[in-house]
């Protein structure tokens, strides 16, 4: 699924941007804050309908501009396929502050992921295993959308419900409400809390070979490399996902109240890196660490290129200066098994020789991207 054409229009540090895209590796080299890091992002916004960096839409929109569009021209199987998301400062006429279109038709977001899937390798990537535990969910539950068509509008759901239902609990708490309210956003919490439960074991499922294969293969001298998901809500015996969430929520009411908060559901859990039966937040160097995280997205390319067999569209963001020659070594070699990639740096210095002669170069300053001599 590579792009063919990018398009920008008052995004982010880009009045107006137009760049063709060929097959192969492509890398974007520029200062910091010169804009490597807004192309990779509005890639990102074309494959998932929203930003990496900001829970916040209209950040995307260009100081002083009225909307920021982003379009993509990508290539399946010989056909064209348009891809355009809108973002609004402060509303379009109807009220909408984004809108998503396909092949010109208005469409949900979750329509972008089948055209265009990414796999997303950025410098805060870094922190996966030591980082908090919403990172690691967060990187999980893109990796869920990816594979689930409903999963986003599920997780959408349950996040609305939770907000609700917590304050609720808050409400009766101060006995500004009644117990009887509860059970509805109970049951609501634990019909889709119970689906995101379900897609998240089964991704990890999906998982397990490709991680431990590529770990073998970065690090052959070390032990496998396992993914252990920890959450509140273990099922017993004959119990699915629905009933062991049912009960952990029935054992936890009163609780919850006296909290003003739920305690139980796929918002509080967590996975980790396992090798030889320990957690490697206990015992891994940073290089170790690194290995890992490098294994984690290599498994990413190929749970997303078994789906249909479409290798996904890889985005390197300045990540190359964050590894040793030989894990550099280990990911271009997987880059050049791709239709396509991107990779941004400050310098080329930073990159495999390899990889930058077989690239086409790109430079980024004041607002535009040129093509770079040699590349």
């Amino acid at each position: 699924m590579p792009v063919r054409m990018l398009t920008l229009v008052g995004f982010r540090s880009y009045e107006h941007l137009e760049i063709a895209f060929g097959d192969g590796p492509h890398v974007v080299v520029g200062r910091n804050a010169a804009g490597k890091t807004n192309l990779v992002e509005a890639l990102v916004v074309l494959s998932t309908g929203r930003s990496h960096r900001s829970s916040a839409d209209p950040e995307m929109v260009r100081w002083g501009a009225d909307f920021a569009r982003s379009v993509a021209t990508v290539e399946n199987e010989g056909r064209h396929e348009e891809l355009e998301v809108v973002v609004h400062a402060k509303g379009s006429a109807s009220g909408a502050r984004k809108r998503v279109r396909v092949n010109g038709v208005n469409r949900r977001a979750t329509a972008l992921r089948p055209v265009l899937r990414t796999v997303l390798f950025a410098p805060e990537d870094m922190l996966l295993i030591i980082g908090s535990p919403s990172l690691r969910r967060n990187q999980l539950d893109m990796l869920v959308a990816q594979r689930e068509p409903t999963a986003v509008a599920v997780m959408s759901t349950y996040q609305r419900t939770l907000t609700q239902r917590n304050s609720l609990l808050r409400r009766i708490r101060e006995e500004e409400a009644e117990r009887a309210e509860l059970p509805y956003w109970t049951q609501a919490i634990i019909e889709h809390g119970s689906r995101l439960l379900d897609w998240r074991h089964e991704t990890l499922a999906a998982m397990a070979q490709p991680l431990a294969e590529a770990h073998r293969e970065i690090a052959p001298d070390e032990t496998d490399l396992r993914l252990r998901y920890r959450s509140n809500v273990e099922p017993g015996p004959g119990e699915t996902s629905e009933d062991a969430l049912r009960r952990r929520l029935r054992e936890t009411a009163d609780k919850e109240i006296w909290n003003g908060a739920t305690l139980m559901g796929p918002h509080r859990d967590d996975f980790v890196f396992v090798s030889d039966s320990r957690e490697l937040t206990e015992f891994a160097s940073r290089g170790q660490q690194r290995t890992a995280i490098l294994a984690f997205k290599l498994a990413e390319l190929d749970v997303l290129t078994a789906l249909d067999g479409r290798p996904p569209l890889l985005l390197l963001d300045d990540v190359f200066s964050e590894l040793d020659p030989e894990r550099r070594a280990h990911l271009v070699r997987r880059i050049g098994e791709l239709p396509q990639a991107i990779v941004t740096t400050t310098t080329p210095a930073d990159l495999d020789p390899a990889l930058v002669a077989a690239s086409s170069l790109w430079r980024v300053e004041a607002g535009s991207v040129r093509p770079e001599p040699g590349g």
